[in-house]
C-alpha cells in the first residue's frame, strides 16, 4: 500500500566512499540514513560538532547545501543481504507493516545531546525527541504556544510568567512539569559547557523558578528583546540529573542496551549514534500533540547529492533534504514526486582566522596566516570576491549576491553598505586597498607583508559534502592569484573541517548560517566570548561587545534596529567573513506515498527541517490525506491551492522586504532562522 515502508528492527548500515549510498555493516540488513546545514544555516544556522557553540544560529547548514554538481546521476544505495530478504523499497511494506517514512539527508548528526550539537540535522531531531516552552508558528515564525500555552510579562520586562500546559509525560511515564523546564533553563544560566548553544536566549535572566507544576517564572537583571522565544529543547530532570557537568561534553545521549532515549516530543530515538548513517524514530502515542500518524521516521545519510536523489526516484526514500536547483528541475514533472526551492533564511560566506587564542588563557592558538589579522587586508580581499559570477556558476542562479550577514528578507533589519565602500568585482580596487595597507607587490609578482616577509599561501578549505563550496573557493583562489597572493584549495568533510577551524589551523573556508527570527542569535556569533565555541572566525572587538549587550536590552523597536544595523557595518567594514549569497533551499518528497507537509513559512517556505516538528505529526500516507486536517496550503491535501499545474512548486528567494510584510507581529520584525551545516552551520 502506499506509504508503507520496512525497517528491519536494526540499522546497520555504513555509507560508502565511492558511490555515497549506505550497505550493511553486518548480516542484519536494516534502511537508515549528513544539518549542518543548515547546515542550517542554518548553520534553517550550523555545523561547529565538537565545540560549544551557540548552535542555535548554528545551523550551520553544510546541511543546507546546494550543491553544484551537474551529470550524471550515479545509483545511490547497495543494500546487500547476508542470510535475509532483501529490504523492500520504501512504501512497499503489506498493511501489517510499520508505516515508516524515510528521508535523505547530506550531513550526518553531530550529536544526539543538545547541549553539544551544532549540524541542522542535530536540530532536527532534537525537535522530534524534546518539546520547547515556547515553539514557531508555521504561517510566519512568530513565537507559539508549545508547553507554555499562555505568556505575560510585567511592564518594565524583568519578570516573564508562562503557565505550562497540564496532562504532559515523558516517554517513560513520568510527568513533565515546569519544574523540568526551570531545570533545564538552569543548567544553562549556571554557565558550564550546556550555555554554549543557548545561552544567548536566557542574557539577564537571573533566576527561573517553578512555583508550582504549571507555572514557569523567569527574573531578569535587565529587558531581554529576544523573549519571549526560548526554542530550548526541554530535558527530563529525573533523567539528565544524573548527568554532572564535568560529563556533558561526552553524554552521548543515545539509545542504551535496547531503551530508546526518554523525551516528550513526537518520536522517540531508538536506533542510531552520531556520525553514523542513519537514525531510527518510532512515534511517541502519547504525544500531547497528537500521535503521529506514521509509526516510524527513519533517516539515511548520503554522502554527495546525487545518490540521494537517485534514492527517492527509485522510490528508496520518500524525501531528500538540501537538493541543488538543478536535480529540483530535473525532480519537477516526475509524476509522484514534488520538488521544489523554497524561501531560505540561510546566508553563505568565506570566512577567515583573524587570530584563534586559547578562550582560558588567551594566548594565540593554532596557525593562522598573520595576515588575515589585519581588517584593512581582509576588507581588501572582498573587492576580489565576485559574487554575481558565484551566484550563476555555483548556485545556478538559484540565489542572490550576499553583502551582510542580514539576509534581504528582513529588510528592516538590515544594513544596507553604502555605496563608498560596499564591495564590487574590482581587482584593481583591492591592489590600490592591499598597497595601502602595505602589503604591496615584491619582485615575484607577490604580495608581502608590511615589514617585507612573505605573506605565504593563504589555506582555502572548502566541504566535501557540498560540491559547490569547492567552486567557490577555486574562483576565489583565481582572484587572488590576480591581485598576487597565492593560495591553494583543500577540500575535506564537515566533522573534520570543524576539528581544524577549532584548533585554529585554518586561513579561510566556505560555510553558511541560518538565521533566526530575532537577529540576537547571530549577532551573539562574532562576541568575543564566542571564540572557542560559535566563533568560528575567532572574531573580537570590544566595541560590538558593547553594541551586542545594547541591543539584547532594548526594548524600543527603531533604537534597536539602528544598533543591529550599526554592528552590521562594523562586521563588514573589518570583514571576518565575506558573504557570498543568500540562497533557496531544494527539497523533494514522494507524494504518490505522503502527503500534508505545510510550508514554513506559509506559503513558499521549506517543508521539513523547519522550526519545530509539526509536520512529522501532521504527515500522512497520501491515501489518508483527505483535506490534511483543514491546512490548505499543505502538499497533498485535497482542497490544495499552492501546488504549480505540474504537482511541482518553484518557491523563490524573496528579497526587498517582500516576505519581511509576512513578519511583523507585534511591532518587531520576524523571519526564518539556521540551521546548517546545517549546519547548521547545522
Amino acid at each position: 500500500m502506499s506509504g508503507r515502508g520496512v525497517v528491519p528492527e536494526s540499522l546497520g548500515l555504513e555509507v560508502s566512499e565511492q558511490d555515497g549510498g549506505v550497505r550493511p555493516t553486518h548480516p542484519v540488513v536494516g534502511i537508515g540514513a549528513h544539518l549542518s546545514v543548515l547546515g542550517v544555516l542554518v548553520r534553517f544556522a550550523r555545523r561547529l560538532g565538537r565545540a560549544e557553540r551557540d548552535g542555535h544560529t548554528r545551523h550551520r547548514r553544510p546541511v543546507r547545501g546546494f550543491v553544484a554538481a551537474a551529470g550524471t546521476l550515479v545509483v545511490g544505495l547497495l543494500l546487500a543481504t547476508v542470510g535475509a530478504s532483501p529490504v523492500q523499497p520504501a512504501g512497499a511494506a503489506a498493511d501489517d507493516e510499520p508505516v515508516t517514512f524515510t528521508v535523505a539527508f547530506l550531513d550526518e548528526v553531530d550529536s544526539f545531546n543538545p547541549f553539544n550539537g551544532f549540524q541542522a540535522t542535530s536540530y532536527e531531531m532534537w525537535a522530534l525527541m524534546y518539546d520547547y516552552m515556547v515553539g514557531y508558528s508555521m504561517e510566519d515564525i512568530s513565537p507559539a504556544p508549545a508547553l507554555a500555552t499562555s505568556w505575560e510579562t510585567s511592564e518594565d520586562g524583568l519578570t516573564w510568567t508562562f503557565d505550562i500546559r497540564e496532562g504532559v509525560d515523558w516517554s517513560d511515564g513520568e510527568p513533565l512539569t515546569a519544574g523540568d523546564i526551570a531545570y533545564t533553563y538552569n543548567r544553562i544560566i549556571d554557565g558550564g559547557p550546556e550555555s554554549g548553544n543557548w545561552g544567548t536566549y536566557l542574557t539577564s535572566v537571573e533566576t527561573v523558578t517553578a512555583p508550582d507544576d504549571t507555572t514557569v517564572v523567569l527574573e531578569l537583571s535587565k529587558p531581554n528583546a529576544v523573549l519571549p522565544l526560548l526554542p530550548i529543547p526541554i530535558l527530563p530532570e529525573h533523567i539528565w540529573s544524573d548527568v554532572a557537568e564535568d560529563d556533558v561534553k561526552s553524554y552521548r545521549n543515545e539509545p542504551s542496551d535496547g531503551e530508546p532515549v526518554v523525551g516528550s516530543g513526537p518520536f522517540r530515538l531508538v536506533e542510531g549514534t552520531a556520525g553514523g548513517s542513519t537514525y531510527l524514530f518510532e512515534a511517541n502515542p502519547d504525544y500531547y500533540g497528537g500521535t503521529p500518524h506514521v509509526d516510524r521516521v527513519a533517516f539515511r545519510v548520503y554522502k554527495s547529492e546525487d545518490p540521494a536523489v537517485q534514492a527517492i526516484i527509485k522510490g528508496e526514500v520518500d524525501f531528500v533534504d538540501d537538493i541543488s536547483p538543478i536535480q529540483v528541475e530535473a525532480l519537477q514533472g516526475r509524476d509522484g514526486i514534488h520538488a521544489q526551492n523554497g524561501v531560505s533564511p540561510y546566508f553563505e560566506e568565506i570566512a577567515f582566522n583573524v587570530g584563534a587564542v586559547d578562550p582560558e588563557t588567551g594566548e594565540p592558538l593554532g596557525d593562522g596566516n598573520p595576515a588575515l589579522e589585519d581588517p584593512a587586508f581582509r576588507y581588501a580581499l572582498g573587492f576580489a570576491l565576485d559574487n554575481e559570477r558565484l551566484v550563476e556558476a555555483a548556485y545556478q542562479g538559484a540565489a542572490v549576491p550576499g553583502d551582510t550577514f542580514i539576509p534581504t528578507a528582513y529588510e528592516s533589519w538590515r544594513w544596507e553598505p553604502p555605496e563608498d565602500v560596499a564591495f564590487t568585482f574590482d581587482l584593481d580596487r583591492a591592489g590600490e586597498l592591499l598597497d595601502e595597507a602595505g602589503y604591496e607587490v615584491g619582485s615575484d609578482g607577490l604580495r608581502t607583508m608590511p615589514d617585507g616577509s612573505e605573506i605565504g599561501t593563504i589555506r582555502l578549505f572548502a566541504r566535501t559534502e557540498e560540491p559547490r563550496s569547492q567552486t567557490i573557493m577555486e574562483f576565489f583562489q583565481e582572484w587572488l592569484a590576480e591581485i598576487g597572493i597565492e593560495s591553494e584549495v583543500s577540500v575535506m568533510e564537515s566533522n573534520q573541517l570543524t576539528d581544524v577551524i577549532l584548533d585554529g589551523n585554518f586561513d579561510a573556508f566556505h560555510w553558511g548560517w541560518f538565521v533566526e527570527p530575532d537577529p540576537d542569535s547571530i549577532l551573539s556569533v562574532f562576541l568575543c566570548d564566542a571564540r572557542g565555541g560559535s566563533s568560528d572566525s575567532w572574531y573580537c572587538n570590544p566595541e560590538f561587545d558593547e553594541l551586542y549587550a545594547s541591543q539584547n536590552a532594548e526594548l524600543d523597536d527603531e533604537k534597536r534596529i539602528e544598533t543591529v544595523q550599526r554592528m552590521q557595518e562594523i562586521i563588514y567594514r573589518d570583514a571576518p567573513y565575506l558573504v557570498t549569497a543568500y540562497t533557496t533551499y531544494g527539497q523533494a518528497v514522494r507524494t504518490d506515498r505522503f502527503a500534508c507537509f505545510q510550508p514554513q513559512p506559509d506559503p513558499d517556505g521549506v517543508l521539513l527541517v523547519q522550526y519545530g516538528a509539526f509536520n512529522y505529526t501532521l504527515l500522512r500516507p497520501a491515501d489518508e490525506a483527505g483535506d490534511c486536517d483543514g491546512i490548505e496550503s499543505a502538499v497533498g491535501a485535497s482542497s490544495s491551492s499552492g501546488d504549480d499545474d505540474d504537482g511541482t512548486s518553484n518557491g523563490v528567494l524573496i528579497a526587498g522586504g517582500v516576505l519581511l510584510a509576512l513578519l511583523l507581529v507585534g511591532g518587531v520584525v520576524f523571519a526564518l532562522r539556521r540551521r546548517s551545516s546545517a549546519d547548521a552551520r547545522e
